[in-house]
């Protein structure tokens, strides 16, 4: 079984960036109505995360709260504290009550969610779960359930390219290249980095991929890509799959009294973006949480109209940010 932290990684990165934007989404939209809700289904929804232990879930599950009641609606927390029989039992406990209108779930083990997206489907209380359909066991789109998931083939292309084309610009086309990725079991990382390196291959046939480290977190990926950079004095390139990789590396060239000369990320929190903003990361493939946070709340309260309708497959959006825009 794989461990808490590599399953929920991303997870709790995603849920601190949805927090902020919970937060002020709260205090400019507070006293707001929602319209288009059925009579027949209260305006209450059940959310449902991974755990509350952590900070950052914590902290979304109210900012959830805040982003929902400030249009009129009341929000029941749960806390399966990742246990994917307790989501299941707490969430078959709260759909069977008749409180629900609606409920938003970041599933422990998503296989776990058949009972309920069933019984949810039974009772007409639309659900949006994190993931594919195909996590899930299905094809496609189903009646009263609406998938929402990041693009990670679409994200380690957008991030190959990108450290291809700094690469192009400012070395001539070679390069000696640190890919800093995440852990074993993170959600997309098969695909991602695939795509990532295939996309640099593509748009720099002179950059190649010579050491590989995992990010877990800023410290250690600073200490790590230090000691790379010691046994491979020429890297001047890094392809990091998240926020730690890329400031871990910023962080450990600088101790090496040394500067990268080509640094793209996929994430793009602050302080990410304003080494973006100052040319220290060419460039960050975004993704955009405030875009995100609205499309999955509105499309929950269009699907009470009519919950037995088929649900949407959405992607959480992506953008590239450089320091020209």
């Amino acid at each position: 079984m794989k461990s808490h932290p590599a399953r929920t990684s991303r997870a709790v990165i995603l849920a601190t960036s949805l927090l902020l934007v919970a937060s002020c989404s709260h205090a400019s939209e507070s006293g707001g109505s929602t319209t288009g809700t059925s009579a027949a289904l209260p305006k209450t929804l059940v959310f449902s995360p991974l755990s509350l232990a952590p900070p950052a879930l914590k902290g979304l599950s109210e900012g959830v709260k805040g982003y929902a009641g400030g249009k009129g609606w009341e929000v029941i927390v749960q806390d399966p504290n990742f246990d994917p029989s307790k989501q299941t039992q707490q969430l078959s406990e709260v759909l069977g009550s008749g409180r629900a209108g609606a409920g938003w779930i970041l599933a422990v083990a998503p296989p776990s969610m058949l009972p309920i997206i069933k019984t949810a489907q039974g009772k007409g209380i639309p659900l949006l779960v994190n993931g594919r359909p195909d996590e899930y066991g299905f094809t496609g789109p189903q009646p009263g359930v609406t998938f929402d998931y990041v693009d990670y083939t679409a994200g380690g292309k957008a991030l190959g390219e990108q450290l291809g084309t700094c690469v192009n610009e400012k070395m001539g086309g070679t390069a000696q290249v640190l890919a800093a990725q995440s852990s074993e079991g993170q959600a997309g990382k098969k695909e991602f980095e695939e795509a990532a390196a295939a996309a640099l291959k593509a748009t720099a046939p002179g950059a190649s991929i010579v050491q590989t480290v995992v990010a877990k977190d800023r410290a250690g990926a600073q200490t790590e890509i230090g000691n790379v950079l010691q046994g491979k004095p020429g890297l001047s390139a890094v392809m990091a799959s998240n926020d730690e990789g890329a400031l871990g590396a910023i962080g450990a060239f600088a101790a090496a009294g040394k500067t990268a000369q080509c640094v793209t990320d996929f994430g793009g929190n602050d302080e990410v973006l304003a080494n973006v903003k100052s040319g220290k990361i060419y460039a960050s493939v975004a993704l955009q949480f405030q875009a995100d946070m609205a499309q999955s709340f509105d499309t929950l309260v269009a699907m009470q109209a009519d919950p037995k309708a088929n649900g949407q497959i959405l992607i959480v959006p992506q953008k590239v940010i450089t320091a020209q825009g």
